[in-house]
Order: structure tokens, then sequence, then C-alpha cells
């Protein structure tokens, strides 16, 4: 991890213990990045409750109970799953708030209508749940990267 991306785990850990709030996550395309990235943080444990690494549509069902029906009809990789992704990392882990990243990394398994370097992110709390999509641009390593950022910068923005 970078320097700078460690400045802004830093920041929102600050904030989250500052403010008393449990996170958590539920990851796919980045394996357990964005858990990793939060404890290379001392303290973390104060607000990080865990990060769920669900990579298949079996470990999404079975651990956050993402629905069949929501990856038969929309797949693993949109805005229904991300959503459900966040709520069921939200229900396991007893967070106050979870977000949740499901994508396509690359180099390959991309199509038209999702092509590599697309990804999903999920928000829930108790007060809404919510998802957007972005698609980045670069390698695996570089969507990978991109994606945990825009997860501390999406709390970042949500939290102050």
């Amino acid at each position: 991890m970078n320097e700078d991306t460690f400045s802004l785990v830093q920041k929102l850990l600050g904030i989250t213990i500052d403010k008393s709030v449990k996170i958590s996550f539920a990851e796919s395309c980045t394996g357990g990045m964005i858990g990793s990235a939060i404890t290379e943080i001392a303290g973390a444990s104060a607000s990080f409750l865990g990060s769920a690494v669900t990579y298949s549509d079996e470990a999404k069902m079975s651990i956050l109970g993402v629905s069949a029906d929501t990856i038969k009809q929309n797949g693993a990789v949109s805005a229904e799953c991300a959503e459900e992704m966040a709520n069921g990392a939200r229900r396991i882990y007893n967070s106050d708030i979870a977000m949740s990243v499901t994508g396509i990394a690359g180099p390959d398994g991309g199509t038209d209508e999702k092509p590599v370097g697309t990804v999903w992110f999920g928000f829930s709390s108790c007060d809404k749940t919510s998802s957007f999509i972005r698609i980045f641009k670069g390698d695996r390593d570089k969507v990978r990267e991109a994606a945990l950022k825009q997860v501390i910068f999406f709390l970042l923005e949500e939290l102050e």
C-alpha cells in the first residue's frame, strides 16, 4: 500500500473511532485488499469488525445471503448483488455500516456490457442501502487498487 492510501485509511479509521462507528466489508474482486489495508493501521479493531472475501457466487450466497435469483437475473457484477453483499456484511458482522465491492478486474471476463474494469460498490447502513458503478482503466492490479481507494473516498465523504 502506498503512502497516500495509508494516510487515507488512517484518516478513515480516525473518523470511525471518533464517531464510534463500526465498519465491515464484503469483497469479491479486491480479494481481501480492503481488510488488509485497514489492518495495516494499529488499533483498527476499535472500529473494523471484518471483511468477508466472497469471490465465488456460492460464497456470496452462503455467507452473505445474496439471492440466487439476484445472481441469475443480474449477475454477480451488478447493483443488486453489490447491495445484497453490503447488507449481508452489515448483518453478519453487526456493523453500523458496510461496503461491498464486486467487479471484473481482468485480464479476462469482460463483455461489451460489462468490460474489464467494471466495479459495483454497495453501501449499507441502518438508514439506507445504495450502490454505484465505476469503470476503471488499467491492468488487474490498477483496477483492484482503484477499487480500494474508491471505497476509502466514499466512506470518508459519507462520514465527514
